[in-house]
């Protein structure tokens, strides 16, 4: 007998503010302390669209336009699915909040990677600025299978 549950789906941005990208550092758990993009779980009732939005908000108290889909990363272990977009901040303004004990812009050469809470958005972000070499535009695939 085949079991069926279905995958959860996390959304969530890149959000750009000049050439620095806003990360904030959790202040829950999973991973407590270390850094990640502002992502979070799609919440019944709303569009991938809206709920990357929301979560920018929730984390980092900024409000974002998006730009396009960015990344879409699988977990597949964990039967998630991550939808990663690429926003414009619409100001400088954020904060924290109960879900981040610090927010902050980074340059790229400035990125804590060793700190990163998560692969899905190492990957993303990884991927964003390398494409900002190069002016590419490429929907980005990435799955993380642990050994």
């Amino acid at each position: 007998m085949i079991h069926y549950e279905n995958p959860r789906m996390i959304v969530g941005c890149i959000p750009v503010w000049k050439d620095r990208i806003l990360i904030a550092r959790r202040a829950i758990e999973p991973r407590y302390g270390l850094w990640n993009l502002p992502c979070g779980f799609l919440e019944s009732g709303e569009t991938v669209e809206e709920g990357a939005k929301r979560e920018v908000l929730e984390e980092t108290g900024a409000e974002v336009d998006l730009i396009r889909l960015h990344t879409v990363y699988n977990l597949p272990h964990a039967r998630q699915v991550y939808l990663i977009f690429l926003a414009e901040m619409r100001s400088e303004k954020s904060m924290t909040t109960t879900e981040s004990s610090e927010v902050r812009l980074f340059a790229a050469e400035e990125m804590p990677w060793s700190e990163m809470a998560f692969t899905s958005s190492t990957f993303a972000l990884q991927n964003y600025f390398s494409d900002r070499k190069t002016d590419n535009e490429t929907l980005h695939l990435g799955t993380y299978r642990p050994e």
